[in-house]
């Protein structure tokens, strides 16, 4: 292993332009790929976002009970599909209308809401066919008087959620092609560079092993550099968008690193491909 690691120093050494070309190379790649997946990421933090909102209604026949209030959210809050339930008594309704619709202020009076029990569903019971299950039940309970929770706005953020979420598999899918390709081309014309390099060992009596070893070590210090200036570059691109135009969330610690473990594996992946398809032309 120590010889690998000489080896592949002096071949950054011998040829830094050729390894610097290397790097760029995958580091733009993988920038790439790191913006559309920022894009994406952020495109599914705002619809959970949005989903957050969804809810049933259930507005309350005048002058309902407290203790028949109590045993609804009671009974309620027990659904494995709920996640809060709150009570909104005709006061709160009145001032909430107010604060929203506040150009029609002046038509609200005392009275003229009923009181009403909002219930907020649990992640992954959000889809249409869950909230219209939820909104029959509570239909048939007792004091409940009308039952509302916006179906169309609901079909139509199921189905953005959909048509992004294939969009950003397809699309996910051609850009880490395209990275695979552009960097499997970078670290070939590296293996081809060594070409004459690699016949001498096989002569001299260099098992495949021995010979392979440098260039994975190569390739995975390429990876992790062109990982770690991915991330960089991306990092900066995010920044300047928070700045300038909206506020936009990073890569959390986690996701950050996997993108530069990705670039490594990648690295010493394409890199033994191509020393192995060399070795094998040499046979």
């Amino acid at each position: 292993m120590r010889l690998a690691v000489r080896e592949a120093l002096l071949a950054f050494r011998r040829s830094p332009l050729l390894s610097a070309l290397g790097v760029t190379t995958i580091a733009f790649s993988l920038f790439a790929f790191g913006l559309f997946s920022l894009v994406a990421l952020n495109i599914r933090n705002a619809l959970r976002t949005v989903e957050e909102r969804v809810e049933v209604r259930a507005f309350l026949v005048d002058h309902t009970p407290v203790d028949s209030i109590a045993a609804l959210m009671e009974e309620l809050g027990r659904r494995p599909d709920v996640q809060r339930v709150e009570y909104i008594d005709p006061e709160q309704a009145l001032a909430r209308a107010r604060e929203e619709l506040g150009e029609f202020k002046d038509v609200f009076e005392a009275g003229f809401l009923p009181g009403s029990i909002d219930i907020r569903m649990r992640e992954g019971y959000r889809d249409p066919a869950a909230v219209q299950a939820l909104a029959d039940v509570v239909r048939r309970l007792p004091f409940v008087e009308e039952v509302r929770y916006g179906a169309d706005w609901i079909e139509k953020l199921h189905r953005i959620r959909n048509v992004a979420a294939a969009t950003g598999i397809i699309l996910g899918v051609a850009f880490a092609a395209v990275a695979i390709i552009i960097i499997s081309a970078s670290i070939r014309m590296t293996v081809l560079a060594r070409a004459k390099e690699i016949s001498i060992m096989r002569l001299v009596g260099a098992t495949d092993a021995f010979v392979r070893r440098p260039f994975l070590l190569d390739g995975f210090v390429k990876g992790v550099l062109g990982g770690l200036l991915a991330l960089a570059l991306t990092w900066g691109a995010n920044a300047i968008v928070s700045r300038s135009f909206l506020q936009t969330e990073f890569f959390p610690p986690g996701l950050a690193i996997l993108g530069i473990a990705a670039g490594a594996l990648l690295g010493t992946l394409v890199s033994a491909f191509s020393v192995r398809r060399h070795l094998g032309r040499l046979t």
